[in-house]
């Protein structure tokens, strides 16, 4: 007997030259090689030094080979030994059987049964299948693994429909890209009026009133981008609903899908909608500039008549910037602009002088309000450019003067100098700005000084020289 690799001295191919080389070509053809007897004993056993895993079997030679088979495997086995023995010339198929060796031990091999002549026995040449079985074994195993994991899926697929069908809220689930619904639940159904199979080649777009799929598309990203979550306004085909879709992001394996809740507006909704939305409209298209201010003046919103009017490139050459940087009296139309929505809440006609970034001046009539919904109390300024008239609050002010203060100039004319007739001209000139000046600032003469440019006792003497005054205010009295 031979150790592991070597046939056993016993085994023996008459027609190959020399034993030597037999065991050689049986180690590179086959994984392991048994000869037995016709009885079934086991004369010698070669294992291929390529298969180190079968281990030592030398053990086996001298006994019976149908005490390492499996109990189902040795009814193949005489199976095959009784066609071998019955016709030494037969074609016997292939078989594999199962070896068992010690107690814990099991390996297929795959054998094929030669007979080599009344002397030397039966040789089974074998082909180890053990990686093949833990090939097929691997693959059961993943095939179990999958079969939970589609049946998780499952689960979570039933559940997944039961919630989203019962949602009293309408939702869609749309592909970004082309715009089509991919899944709707009933309420969207019910609202919209139609079936998930009618969208299967549709885009969603066609649900909706007046909407193309480009548009409508390009509006829902928008949308769903946006932090304001204002959502994109709609009116159903179908029923003439007034809705709103409120679209966002989400991603389900890795790609990129689109969540899209529909809110119907009641009438009094779609109303308050449409005010909104018309209001922004005139925000951004009127010709009168707009501005929105917190509670100092501090400019946070211009529209784009407020641009024009100053002359400003951006939004941003405004923004941040008190709006008294535009006015030419500055703080002293500010102070006056803040006292009176103190006061009142509003103000209304205000004449001022509005200046450019780059220095140009226009007459403009102002309107401003608190807007008390807010939380710091931001002020609402309208500004009409009314250059090309004269200013209401000045033409009120010179009317009441301006007829015979100007015929008394007249009348000077002939019986005194030039320069007497220019002095009465200013003080008539001088006189109607004082006045002007009381006037709008609802007679406060601080803030009439101060837009004079004049000291607080420089306004009461010229107040007592054109009798603007009554002594029982003067406090030099």
């Amino acid at each position: 007997m031979t150790k592991q690799g070597r046939m056993h001295e016993r085994v023996r191919v008459g027609v190959l030259p020399a034993p030597s080389r037999v065991e050689r070509i049986i180690e590179q053809f086959a994984d392991i090689a048994v000869a037995i007897d016709r009885t079934g004993k086991v004369k010698g056993i070669s294992v291929s030094p390529d298969s180190p895993y079968l281990g030592c079997l030398d053990h086996w030679v001298g006994r019976d080979f149908r005490d390492f088979l499996s109990e189902d495997s040795r009814a193949k086995f005489e199976d095959r030994m009784a066609t071998v023995l019955s016709d030494r010339d037969a074609i016997v198929r292939p078989m594999e059987l199962n070896h068992v060796d010690n107690a814990n031990w099991e390996f297929p091999i795959r054998y094929t049964l030669h007979d080599t002549g009344e002397d030397n026995g039966i040789l089974l040449l074998g082909r180890d299948m053990q990686p093949f079985a833990d090939l097929q074994q691997r693959l059961v195993r993943e095939q179990m693994a999958r079969e939970r994991d589609l049946e998780r899926f499952r689960g979570v697929e039933t559940r997944y429909r039961v919630v989203f069908d019962a949602a009293a809220t309408p939702m869609i689930t749309v592909d970004p890209d082309s715009g089509r619904a991919i899944d709707m639940n009933r309420a969207a159904m019910d609202l919209l009026g139609v079936k998930t199979d009618n969208l299967s080649a549709s885009a969603l777009a066609q649900c909706f009133e007046g909407r193309r799929k480009g548009e409508f598309g390009e509006s829902l990203k928008t949308a769903a981008a946006s932090e304001h979550g204002t959502g994109v306004p709609a009116v159903v085909r179908r029923t003439a609903r007034d809705v709103r879709l409120l679209p966002e992001f989400f991603r389900a394996s890795g790609e990129v899908s689109m969540l899209v809740r529909i809110e119907a507006l009641s009438d009094e909704e779609g109303t308050g909608r449409e005010l909104a939305l018309s209001l922004a409209r005139l925000y951004e298209y009127t010709p009168d500039a707009i501005v929105l201010t917190d509670a100092k003046g501090v400019i946070r919103e211009a529209n784009e008549g407020f641009l024009r009017l100053t002359d400003a490139a951006q939004q941003r050459d405004v923004e941040g910037r008190s709006i008294a940087d535009f006015l030419a009296r500055g703080s002293v139309d500010m102070k006056l602009i803040l006292e009176a929505l103190e006061k009142t809440g509003k103000i209304k006609g205000y004449a001022a002088q509005l200046e450019s970034v780059v220095g140009m001046r226009a007459t403009v009539e102002l309107s401003a309000a608190r807007l008390r919904g807010r939380v710091d109390r931001g002020i609402g300024f309208i500004l009409r450019d009314v250059t090309t008239s004269q200013p209401r609050g000045i033409a009120e002010a010179g009317a009441a003067v301006s007829d015979e203060a100007m015929q008394n100039v007249m009348d000077l004319v002939g019986t005194a100098s030039l320069k007497e007739l220019v002095g009465a001209t200013t003080d008539v000139v001088e006189k109607l700005c004082i006045e002007t000046a009381i006037r709008l600032t609802d007679n406060n003469r601080v803030a009439a000084a101060e837009m004079l440019g004049l000291s607080r006792q420089s306004l009461y003497v010229k107040l007592r020289k054109y009798g603007l005054i009554d002594s029982s205010n003067d406090p030099d009295e």
